[in-house]
């Protein structure tokens, strides 16, 4: 298998002490990420509640005999306030999303830079004051989306860019896995994903196909979703979502997109297929692959990503807000952008509750 990519020299020398609050799965990777980019001389900081110590791997497994904390020599608070005190460089809000925006403007105020796991939340209040606090203690707010550093992604969008298929028909993106499935290492029951009061369902948390469907084609126009609680799963949210969105199209013209969401497919299956007039793109992160067809379904590319660590695209948007804390310049996914995505979920959910389509402005309000 190819080895993950790792920087040869320290990326961010200011960077000399870093808060986490949430070290669950995502927040134990980003943890592990930053340690291995920024060194051992890194002090990291964990505000917790719950206090669980399970030391995690990279495939979400549990290390036997291994302490957390102990393990990455993480000083914790029980109060945030104390924590915020101590003035770290950089806080990581990997919590459940109905909590990120307290704390987000709360680490904002005291001068941090935030790293936002996605979704930014799940609702828009307090989005545009994070913003303004952002920008007027002139500090770095990113929101994680991985996906756009995968290089089945950045392929798929220089092959729209470079005109590869022609005028763009149609547009189908899927994502659909297993909720328990998820994270090994503990009961599905008690994740954020499971939990309305904590921001879940399969509309908010499997956000990452609403944002790289807006990264290749902007804002929607409007949008039509149904779904809700189909399963018999044991959670109080939606585990399917199933939209008509329409995008304007890069010619200029009408796109309507297909998007399926849920949490109850087995085997897992996640992909984004293009029609174009000239061809075809397929990017299947199921398959672990790229391929494009021509008009009489030649095969023209067909691109293995079997090899690719799946930690890479993490480390490779680690390394990116590291770049932008430490030249000061604004991230490609900051708080504006990141709501974005937010505000199509949200509308999805709408629609899903009224029975009718939402209309989005071009500026992105609804």
């Amino acid at each position: 298998m190819m080895a993950a990519r790792m920087p040869s020299a320290r990326l961010a020398p200011s960077v000399r002490r870093v808060l986490f609050v949430g070290l669950g799965g995502v927040g134990q990777r980003h943890l592990r990420n930053v340690r291995a980019l920024l060194g051992d001389d890194l002090e990291v900081d964990a505000y917790r509640v719950r206090r669980e110590t399970a030391l995690l791997d990279d495939q979400l497994s549990v290390v036997p005999g291994e302490n957390l904390e102990e393990r990455h020599r993480v000083r914790v608070f029980a109060d945030l306030d104390a924590a915020l005190r101590e003035r770290p460089d950089v806080v990581f809000v990997t919590n459940p999303s109905s909590l990120h925006m307290d704390v987000a403007r709360r680490a904002a105020r005291a001068g941090a830079h935030l790293f936002i796991e996605k979704p930014l939340s799940h609702s828009l209040q307090g989005v545009e004051e994070l913003a303004s606090v952002l920008e007027a203690q002139q500090r770095v707010g990113f929101v994680a989306y991985q996906l756009r550093r995968h290089p089945g992604f950045l392929k798929l969008k220089q092959a729209l860019a470079a005109n590869a298929v022609g005028r763009v028909l149609s547009v189908r993106a899927e994502v659909g896995e297993y909720l328990p499935g998820f994270h090994p290492y503990e009961d599905y029951r008690r994740m954020y994903a499971a939990q309305r009061a904590l921001g879940g369902g399969v509309t908010l948390s499997q956000i990452h196909e609403i944002d790289y469907l807006i990264a290749l084609f902007g804002m929607p126009r409007r949008a039509f979703s149904m779904g809700g609680k189909l399963s018999n799963l044991e959670l109080d949210v939606d585990d399917l979502s199933s939209s008509l969105i329409e995008f304007q199209s890069p010619e200029g013209g009408r796109l309507v997109v297909e998007l399926h969401q849920d949490f109850f497919q087995r085997p897992a299956s996640r992909r984004c297929v293009v029609l174009g007039e000239s061809g075809r793109l397929e990017w299947s992160l199921s398959d672990r692959r790229f391929r494009r067809w021509s008009v009489d379904a030649t095969l023209l590319e067909d691109v293995d990503y079997a090899s690719y660590p799946r930690n890479q695209a993490f480390l490779d948007e680690l390394t990116y807000f590291l770049g932008c804390v430490e030249a000061r310049t604004a991230p490609d996914v900051g708080v504006r952008q990141g709501a974005q995505s937010l505000r199509l979920a949200l509308g999805l959910l709408e629609s899903q509750s009224s029975g009718r389509a939402v209309e989005f402005r071009q500026e992105g309000e609804r």
